[in-house]
């Protein structure tokens, strides 16, 4: 974190980045716990949808957001290929079983384990050290995180490949087959909210599978080239800077994730979500719904507006996140506006 050149900086209660950013044993068990508390929301939701759950009122006019996702992916179909909500508790259970194992681990290495990798025992281990201005070492760790995005996206195309999802266009769950078509994973990139394909869709992810794979083998094998001067991160590279870079990810694919549910029916099928929206600015820019679902039985408000709208407000404030730690890596110190209101005043 950014000291600006005072080595014995403290911090407050709040700011809990700064008990992880040297201790790498305690980074792990943040990211452990961390899974476990998303784990757990995951599985509690799903239980609260299902438990409200009204057959007789379209699923998209539900608020629901967990049951739509596990019904695009093919889950909760009896044998008929009817929704009946089969599997569903059994996928959030599983949720919930593993949220206490992810906080189990949160606390091993919280408590029991090495507060800092580098002066653990296995060799293999202190690989994983946290040397933020060591580019050799972000490298190696970059690629670890790679080749387990990569695996995931192997994880969705083999389950479309053998299990099924569905389908909007035949209104049921089918296999799908990837179509890698490299010129049209190209040219998607440019068009891909209005994708219509459930094959373009999983070949996009095959070849970010490969994509992926092949980057972090690249980025475990390989080391700093030649000498680490400025123009390659010398002295910009640090644990502040690596937080705005994480952000600024996050940000940018929550608010793509908003567009392409706010409009695109393949992927986010009507039957589940709701209409599509439309955007409006009211008070800041937003989605609102297609068609009126104030009256009636509905809860206000479509699946499709409710996700569409927090992935949008989650991604604007992550962005102003990305800005903030990027700025302080670069060393603005933002006491600094303070002083010079002050001034002005």
């Amino acid at each position: 974190m950014q000291t600006y050149g005072n080595p014995d900086v403290s911090y407050n209660w709040w700011a809990g980045n700064s008990m992880v950013t040297n201790r790498s044993g305690r980074f792990i068990a943040a990211h452990a716990a961390h899974t476990g508390l998303i784990s757990f929301g995951a599985g509690a939701a799903t239980l609260f949808e299902i438990s409200r759950f009204d057959p007789s009122l379209p699923m998209g006019q539900q608020a629901n957001v967990f049951l739509p996702h596990l019904a695009s992916i093919g889950i909760g179909f009896d044998e008929a290929g009817v929704w009946t909500g089969v599997g569903v508790v059994t996928i959030a259970i599983v949720h919930l079983v593993f949220s206490m194992v992810y906080a189990a681990g949160g606390l091993m290495h919280a408590v029991y384990f090495d507060e800092d990798i580098q002066q653990s025992n296995v060799i293999q281990a202190r690989k994983f050290k946290l040397e933020w201005d060591n580019p050799d070492n972000q490298t190696f760790i970059l690629g670890h995180h790679l080749i387990f995005m990569g695996v995931a996206c192997i994880w969705f195309v083999e389950w479309a490949r053998i299990h099924g999802i569905y389908d909007p266009a035949i209104g049921a769950v089918r296999q799908v087959n990837y179509n890698l078509d490299l010129s049209a994973v190209w040219n998607h990139q440019f068009d891909f909210l209005s994708i219509d394909s459930l094959e373009d869709v999983m070949g996009g992810h095959a070849f970010l599978a490969f994509a992926e794979i092949t980057g972090g083998a690249f980025h475990i094998a390989t080391k700093q080239f030649g000498e680490y001067t400025k123009f390659k991160g010398a002295g910009l590279l640090s644990a502040e800077s690596i937080l705005s870079f994480s952000l600024g990810g996050i940000g940018f694919m929550a608010i793509v994730a908003a567009f392409w549910c706010a409009t695109n029916t393949t992927v986010y099928p009507t039957e589940w979500y709701g209409e599509p929206l439309i955007q409006k600015f009211v008070i800041a820019p937003g989605w609102v719904d297609s068609v009126d679902l104030s009256g009636g039985e509905a809860f206000g408000h479509s699946s499709r507006a409710y996700l569409a709208n927090f992935h949008y407000t989650v991604g604007f404030f992550a962005l102003q996140g990305h800005l903030w730690h990027a700025l302080r890596s670069m060393g603005f110190n933002f006491k600094d506006l303070r002083n010079t209101f002050a001034v002005a005043s």
